[in-house]
This record gives C-alpha cells, structure tokens and sequence, in this order.
C-alpha cells in the first residue's frame, strides 16, 4: 500500500478540516504548556516543587502543597490517556504525508516513550526518586519539540498542491 505523500491527494476540503482540526489540537497543546509554566514546572527544581510542595520553604512566595495519591493518579492517569490519543490521530496524520520514513517513524514512536517517561517519570519523582525530575524535564521538551514538528510537517502538507 502506497500511503507516502497521500495527504497531499486528499481534495481541497479534506486538507482543510485536516489543516483546522491540527490548529485547534495544537491550540489544546501548547495551552497545557502555558499551564506548566504558570505553575513554575519549566525548571527542575519547579517540577520537584510542583509536585512534592514547598512548605518548609520559608521564603517561599507561593505555598505549595504535596500532591496527594488520588490527586497523582488522576494527572497521570489523564495524561498519559490523553497525550495517547493526540499522538496516534497526529502520528496518523504524519505517516500519509510526504516525508522520509526513517523520519516518520521517530515522529510517530518518540512521544509515545515521552509521554511514558515524563508522567511515568513525575510518579516516580512523587514516589522519592527525585533524580526524574530531569528525565521529565527532557521528554517533555522533546514530547513538545516532536510535536511542534510533527504539527507543522500535516499543516505545511495540507496546503501544498494537490498531487494527482
């Protein structure tokens, strides 16, 4: 089956609610990512403090308490349910467009071991091996960066000329 470059086949208006539905996902993305860095989570020791409080932090200018079990298992549990589903319709969308495959296919598995490690690595983190706060800060740039890509790559296509 020849899937490579489909997208760029599909008519006008397909591309088109292909190229919107990508803008609004992207809208829900990076709007979770102006979440992250109102909470201060952008920096190791922000994430740590996320998560595990700051309460014996004197000088501390917001108090921050530990997250409790169900309060954890409800963001992972979420997260990891959702990121999921945002990277198989957006890694669906990458293998039908017109890019090398080798390509295609770290585009498409990366955020999947990403999701796995930064809020598998934030449990860990919660649970006292502190050292996974730098793990989560990485895949989640990289989760992030991949995703940026991947994004551009399905909207950039979507309006490229129709390939007969």
């Amino acid at each position: 089956m020849v899937y490579n470059g489909l997208l760029t086949t599909f008519p006008r208006e397909i591309r088109l609610f292909i190229a919107v539905f990508v803008i609004i996902l992207s809208i829900g993305f990076f709007t979770g990512l102006l979440f992250v860095k109102q909470t201060d989570s952008t920096t190791p020791a922000g994430v740590e403090e996320n998560y595990l409080g700051n309460e014996d932090d004197e000088d501390a200018a917001v108090m921050k308490f530990k997250k409790g079990d169900r309060e954890m298992l409800t963001i992972v549990h979420t997260h990891i349910l959702s990121m999921a589903f945002i990277f198989f319709l957006l890694g669906g969308l990458v293998w039908i467009s017109d890019f090398p495959k080798k390509w295609k296919l770290f585009l498409t598995i990366e955020p999947f071991l990403s999701v796995i490690l930064t809020f598998g690595g934030i449990y860990l983190m919660w649970k006292g091996i502190s050292w996974f706060k730098y793990i989560v800060i990485f895949s989640g740039t990289l989760m992030t960066v991949t995703y940026a890509f991947s994004a551009g790559l399905v909207f950039w296509q979507c309006f490229q000329p129709k390939k007969h």
